[in-house]
């Protein structure tokens, strides 16, 4: 899309640790980024995009596996894995049976293996992803790419970042539920009835496969 709109000005994604994602927007080598909340924001936009759902990941086997969703008294009586710096680490714990790991819907996606599930929480804290870039570099090019990001026309003026998720956590958490399902039923596990946690509500899933650790640059920067 963007290759369409504005074919004179390429765009160039890369993959950063959370840990850099600053470093690289004041150093000038990103222009704009992808963000997990909270990060500093002094001298900077940041125009919220989603609240992400938290997921718990547990062993296949795990008595609570079959569950659609959980809440967090759920997991009160159960171990939680020893977190690690990589979250993939975390996640191979977790299948070697040390305990539970809570992680953004993504995060769990972008990890999925056979030997665990991912399980909403509905009442879990989301995870609030934003664009966040320096004010001081702010100009017509990356109000139009935040446009874009968002959803709008390219004249559209920017949102607050207070704008609240499209969609419904009751809906997000379905989804999330259905697509456990769809992932069982491909391995050849079949659906299976499960049980449902005790409290309503939930987290609104993303609406875009983007991960909090990308960032997006132009070229000449």
């Amino acid at each position: 899309m963007w290759n369409d709109l504005r074919p004179d000005l390429t765009l160039e994604a890369t993959v950063v640790d959370e840990a850099e994602q600053l470093d690289a927007l004041l150093a000038g080598e990103a222009d704009i980024a992808f963000v997990r909340l909270p990060v500093e924001t002094e001298g900077m936009h940041a125009v919220a995009l989603w609240e992400e759902l938290a997921v718990v990941v547990l062993p296949k086997e795990h008595l609570l596996a079959e569950a659609e969703t959980l809440t967090l008294a759920d997991l009160e009586d159960e171990t939680r894995a020893p977190a690690q710096p990589d979250v993939a680490m975390t996640i191979e714990l977790v299948a070697a049976g040390t305990g539970y790991a809570i992680v953004p819907h993504s995060v769990a996606r972008l990890h999925r293996r056979k030997d665990v599930v991912a399980i909403p929480v509905t009442d879990a804290p989301p995870s609030r992803i934003s664009l966040l870039w320096p004010r001081d570099r702010d100009d017509a090019d990356i109000q139009q790419f935040v446009a874009v990001v968002r959803g709008r026309g390219a004249k559209s003026s920017r949102g607050s970042a207070d704008d609240p998720p499209p969609m419904k956590p009751a809906k997000a958490a379905k989804l999330a539920a259905a697509e456990r399902r769809a992932a069982a039923a491909k391995s050849g596990d079949g659906k299976g009835k499960g049980k449902k946690g005790g409290a309503k509500g939930g987290r609104p899933a993303p609406r875009t496969g983007a991960g909090a650790k990308q960032r997006s640059r132009r070229r000449g920067r």
